[in-house]
């Protein structure tokens, strides 16, 4: 516990961590439940949006690494566009007693800005990455303004394909995520949903 209140004050206390917008809620008084908040940085499609992850701290912590996972929706290869499970070798195999709050917040701020998407958590996305960039960054910024209230400009074309899914019933939650999936070909889409 003694631990875990050094290292939120950490968190709270550091205006180098602000700067980068960073920041912690602490969601329970014996810190098991923590609310991480992190601003999407800048020069890449999560710039201007503020994302939230969940943080579950394990009895066995700091031997343990945090449970951590995106609660806002993202579109990035290392984290589940469906559950926000997040793929991180230091919230794995590669974690260390040694390791901190900061340093898994910083280190998932790191990620946004350079994906690995050989080691991906959500294959569909990763293979967007790769295979076709523009639309990769065009989604993932979509998904920025759309669920972390990002400030690019709404992508009309895009918009306008979730409104035709909406016309016929489909939630747009649902809408943006069969139409990313299926690189907004409305037509693969529409098949998808209702075959």
């Amino acid at each position: 516990l003694n631990r875990l209140q050094r290292e939120c004050k950490e968190v709270v206390t550091n205006s180098e961590i602000s700067e980068t917008g960073i920041m912690i809620e602490i969601l329970n008084e014996n810190l098991t439940e923590i609310r991480g908040h992190i601003r999407g940085p800048p020069d890449t499609p999560y710039a201007g949006g503020s994302f939230d992850l969940d943080i579950k701290i394990p009895d066995q912590y700091p031997f343990s690494p945090p449970n951590v996972k995106f609660a806002t929706k993202i579109w990035h290869p290392n984290v589940s566009s469906q559950t926000g499970v997040i793929c991180l070798d230091i919230l794995k195999d590669q974690w260390a007693a040694s390791l901190t709050l900061r340093t898994v917040l910083l280190s998932i701020q790191a990620l946004m800005c350079t994906p690995e998407p050989k080691d991906p958590q959500d294959a569909v996305v990763a293979k967007q990455y790769m295979d076709k960039p523009q639309v990769f960054k065009s989604t993932a910024e979509f998904w920025t303004l759309k669920f972390a209230k990002g400030s690019v400009p709404v992508n009309v074309d895009y918009q306008s394909r979730v409104d035709k899914l909406k016309d016929m019933g489909v939630r747009e939650e649902e809408a943006i995520s069969v139409l990313s999936c299926n690189n907004w070909d409305l037509n693969r889409a529409t098949v998808y949903i209702f075959s």
